[in-house]
């Protein structure tokens, strides 16, 4: 039912023309900056080979037991052949780029602009720069063969159900989603189970597509053998639907 009392302007039928020049100069610069955070994450990570995207939280110190095991990760899967993937700040994401980075492989770091937490670490052997959130969850999930997720706030557990929600809607191929810390992560998984799965909001086959595991050395081998089982470059169907991420 329409209302006729609504007035929706669109952008040329303001009537304030230096306004809406400004606005459209803004809007337009706005897009192309965009498409520059695309075009630039194509160029450095096309390449990257096998990669592994680790999430976790910025506020995890050095002495903390999940920032040790994620350096440990991240050391043995860079000397497996695998490039590390972190958003490139403190805490757990310092920590996957320090192993990576002492490792054979590539360390990577994603870096966003933030008010706070975000400072950039030194442990990156390629740099990128984001201003816009968007983008760099595209990248995190576009070059990724497998996701690791460390202990984390809002914003890891943003990325976690970002890379589910892809998978099971089939917009990605399905890839290791391997969480670490049991004492973490088994009262969130309980609560999907029964809050989503026992009333229907999620099929239970959903279940299956996290694993919780706690010694470092077991997550690499749950990598490699989903491999063993799996092509790891994707096929030409899932290369299409990740064009539309």
């Amino acid at each position: 039912m329409n209302d006729s009392r609504k007035r929706i302007l669109k952008l040329r039928q303001i009537a304030d023309k230096d306004k809406a020049t400004t606005l459209k100069a803004r809007e337009s610069w706005h897009m192309f900056t965009i498409m520059a955070e695309f075009i630039e994450s194509t160029e450095r990570l096309s390449a990257l080979g096998p990669a592994v995207t680790i999430f976790g939280s910025a506020r995890i110190s050095h002495d903390n037991p999940y920032y040790q095991d994620c350096v440990d990760v991240a050391k043995r899967l860079s000397d497996e052949g695998f490039a590390v993937i972190s958003g490139g700040g403190p805490g757990i994401m310092e920590a996957a780029n320090r192993g990576a980075f002492d490792g054979a492989s590539a360390s990577v770091g994603l870096n966003i602009e933030l008010p706070h937490e975000q400072k950039t670490n030194p442990w990156q052997n390629i740099s990128l720069n984001f201003r816009h959130f968007f983008a760099r969850k595209v990248s995190f999930v576009k070059y990724a063969d497998a996701y690791v997720i460390f202990p984390g706030g809002f914003g890891t557990l943003d990325e976690l159900m970002e890379v589910l929600t892809l998978m099971q809607t089939g917009k990605t191929k399905r890839i290791p989603v391997i969480l670490v810390g049991t004492s973490f992560w088994q009262g969130f998984l309980d609560w999907i189970r029964m809050q989503m799965a026992d009333k229907a909001l999620i099929e239970d086959k959903d279940l299956n597509l996290v694993q919780i595991i706690d010694e470092p050395a077991n997550v690499v081998d749950a990598i490699f053998a989903f491999y063993e089982a799996h092509d790891i470059e994707p096929s030409e169907e899932e290369r299409q639907r990740m064009l539309y991420l």
